[in-house]
């Protein structure tokens, strides 16, 4: 009976004494891999690489870190979340972010030409050094894959175009908040020519003087957009939603599908062009 109680004994003591080792092997491991980048590590891993190979950041934690003026050579950063991480100047051309988070991050003058941003979240990123009228250092989209996204904030003078916006929502909501003077998406006199807009949420965005030329706008819900003095020209719009939009001085010379637009009885100061379809 003593002999059996003390191999309990040294069986229970072997048995805590293994689970502390691997708790503690697996809290260092578990910490390592958890672990959040820095700026470091980041253009180590970038400038390190051979030629040709594809950095890999796929969902990595690189929230908040200044990675100003980097080339991310076309970098795989699908999932990674970037929340408040300053990317102003970055090259990001032709880079993979698909349901990256972007919300809060520094984007001035960050070139984002041909990236995937499908399903991105950008909610009010910074895209200027001030607040000011006009936005000297805007990032550019050319081409920018944001089917799916969500984003929200103040893109003046952008240039969105060939840009694809299909499914995706600039519609302000709850989680955007209506801090900061900012209650709607604000693309003032972006360049969105033959950009694809199809089914996308584009309610109460501000689009004055934006170049919508060519643009795919088939499905697309614009109510409440302000169109003022735009040009759509060439534009689908066959089956859009401008409920209450505002198309004061809009140009729709040779749009298409204008038979089909819905809302336009309730469309504000709607072009002598459109008043015969209304």
């Amino acid at each position: 009976m003593r002999q059996s109680s003390i191999t309990r004994s040294r069986t229970a003591r072997l048995a805590t004494t293994g689970l502390a080792l691997w708790a503690c092997l697996h809290g260092i491991i578990g910490g390592a891999l958890a672990a959040e980048f820095t700026a470091r590590d980041v253009t180590t891993r970038l400038f390190q690489l051979e030629a040709g190979a594809v950095p890999d950041l796929a969902s990595r934690d690189l929230k908040e870190l200044d990675l100003s003026g980097i080339d991310f050579k076309r970098a795989n950063l699908a999932g990674a979340l970037l929340f408040g991480a300053d990317l102003s100047r970055a090259n990001l051309s032709g880079v993979d972010l698909h349901g990256a988070n972007l919300d809060r991050a520094n984007i001035i003058a960050a070139k984002l030409d041909g990236a995937n941003l499908s399903g991105v979240s950008m909610l009010r990123p910074t895209t200027s050094p001030n607040l000011d009228e006009v936005t000297l250092e805007p990032p550019s989209f050319k081409g920018t894959n944001f089917s799916g996204a969500k984003l929200f904030g103040r893109f003046r003078n952008a240039n969105f175009s060939g840009a694809d916006f299909s499914k995706s929502s600039l519609a302000p909501t709850s989680t955007t908040g209506f801090i900061e003077n900012l209650w709607r998406a604000d693309l003032m006199s972006c360049n969105l020519s033959a950009a694809n807009l199809e089914n996308a949420d584009f309610t109460y965005v501000m689009l004055r003087f934006s170049d919508l030329r060519g643009a795919n706008l088939r499905g697309t819900i614009l109510k409440r957009v302000d169109f003022a003095h735009a040009d759509l020209s060439g534009a689908d719009l066959t089956g859009a939603d401008v409920s209450n939009a505002d198309l004061d001085g809009a140009t729709f010379t040779g749009a298409k599908g204008l038979a089909t637009v819905k809302g336009l009885a309730t469309a504000h100061n709607v072009p002598e062009a459109l008043r015969a379809i209304r």
